[in-house]
């Protein structure tokens, strides 16, 4: 039997918190296109408010194509529709600062609720 190798492969770099307080932390393997990452911007934005501070440690550089519908097989490839990037298992997505813990976590929560991936809320390893 064949292992998946998608499966295996975690994020090596990326995967501490760098910048804020608290971050959204990846478990899955997922492609995030760019309409989905500036949704969940927008929701930790607006949870933050004006005190607080927020990092996107990702960026969606790699485009996609899609052909159009009703057109058959053999006929080339799709047109360039969009961005995405591709996200493994362990990789921080967003970073916040400024704001309370509370705060912080609960707009992490809901940027994660965004995604097609499972995330964790993960705090700031003070060494």
């Amino acid at each position: 039997m064949r292992r998946n190798p998608k499966r295996a492969m975690v994020a090596s770099r990326g995967i501490t918190v760098a910048f804020g307080s608290h971050g959204l932390k990846a478990t899955t393997h997922a492609r995030l296109r760019s309409n989905q990452l500036e949704s969940a911007r927008k929701v930790v934005v607006r949870s933050l408010g004006k005190t607080g501070k927020m990092w996107l440690r990702v960026f969606p550089d790699k485009p996609f194509t899609q052909k159009p519908p009703e057109v058959k097989l053999g006929k080339g490839k799709g047109d360039p529709v969009g961005y995405e990037v591709e996200i493994w298992p362990g990789r921080i997505l967003f970073e916040v600062d400024g704001v309370a813990e509370a705060a912080a976590i609960e707009a992490l929560a809901k940027a994660g609720k965004k995604l097609p991936l499972k995330t964790k809320v993960v705090a700031r390893a003070h060494a």
